[in-house]
């Protein structure tokens, strides 16, 4: 479980330097890459904000099954 949570976390950091590199080097007028890095911040923003949920709802549900009384 913590190896998968460690590449994850290493894949995103990952993810946010290439896209920030991407960015600065890519040829753009200033206002399209501001534009740009807006739009990708939010869809980063957001496919965080999905993993965080996801993550909350299997973490609810072994908890549920761990307090559930034994038979």
């Amino acid at each position: 479980m913590r190896r998968a949570f460690s590449f994850f976390i290493g894949t995103l950091i990952g993810g946010i330097i290439g896209a920030a590199v991407a960015l600065v080097f890519a040829p753009s007028a200033g206002e399209d890459l501001r534009g740009q890095i807006n739009d990708r911040a939010q869809g980063l923003v957001a496919d965080i904000r999905q993993a965080a949920n996801t993550k909350r709802i299997e973490l609810q549900e072994r908890l549920e099954t761990l307090r559930a009384p034994r038979a």
